[in-house]
């Protein structure tokens, strides 16, 4: 909770980029032995630039490629009992650097085809570059997506309305809809109740009233933006579609604190 009062001040005076730059070059220093040995010892594996790979995760070249092989698994196992996963248009939504959307073509394949979207236009460009047999667009910020309505089968997006502001939470759920075909399945994940002892006693009080807590004074959309969502809010911001699925699992210990999931069908 003392890491949330610094990090609100750090916000109130504009401080935070300033302090995550100086992050990104601490963790590229903690990590630099462990990234060049995954690097030497896996020379064919393509990874993004630096920043661009810890503005989405994480600067440690081990966990981006192989927990995002994990990671995308288990977005996968999540969905099987909700779909057939073949012959089916699956989403990306905030995609980044690619380190979930890689993996798809060997885990699921099927006849299935591949899309990949990001605000940030260095990430699709690099993904477009690097990674085959996935199709790429840049988004905007705005809820706006280059895609015909009722054209993808799956759409999923991994802690990305966790930084987004209440109302992008409805404009890019609408459009997600408006992109998703009736009986397609949507997976989000959320910073839900594990989450509460990172908040202040002035936030937990709004989120335990139901209420998105947001943490902006920083670009929308970055890694330093942060949302909180109580269940509540998102049954509220669910309640047109069926919710087939909400889970919150276990934190370890406190020191691993995942994040809820939530597989939403959209009604016909």
């Amino acid at each position: 909770m003392k890491k949330a009062y610094v990090s609100n001040l750090l916000r109130k005076f504009r401080l935070l980029p300033l302090t995550d730059k100086v992050r990104f070059y601490l963790h590229a220093f903690q990590n630099r032995k462990i990234n060049r040995h995954f690097r030497k010892e896996n020379p064919d594996v393509k990874l993004p630039p630096d920043y661009l790979l810890y503005e989405s995760f994480q600067l440690h070249y081990p966990n981006y490629y192989l927990d995002g092989f994990e990671t995308a698994k288990d977005v996968v196992d999540a969905l099987r009992p909700h779909t057939s996963f073949k012959d089916q248009r699956i989403l990306d939504w905030g995609c980044g650097p690619g380190r979930l959307i890689r993996h798809l073509p060997a885990l699921v394949g099927n006849g299935c085809t591949f899309y990949g979207t990001d605000y940030n236009q260095k990430s699709i460009d690099w993904c477009s570059q690097n990674l085959a047999d996935i199709n790429f667009n840049q988004n905007s910020l705005a809820a706006l997506l280059p895609y015909a309505g009722n054209f993808f089968d799956i759409i999923y997006g991994y802690s990305i309305v966790t930084h987004l502001s209440e109302q992008h939470h409805f404009a890019w759920y609408t459009e997600l809809m408006r992109v998703l075909k009736p009986g397609g399945v949507l997976f989000l994940t959320t910073q839900g109740d594990n989450y509460k002892v990172k908040l202040t006693a002035a936030e937990l009080l709004t989120f335990n009233q139901g209420q998105v807590v947001v943490r902006g004074d920083v670009k929308e959309g970055h890694r330093t933006y942060s949302a909180f969502q109580p269940t509540g809010f998102m049954q509220r911001l669910f309640e047109k579609d069926e919710v087939v699925q909400h889970l919150t699992p276990k934190a370890d210990a406190g020191t691993w604190l995942p994040q809820d999931i939530w597989i939403v069908r959209k009604r016909n």
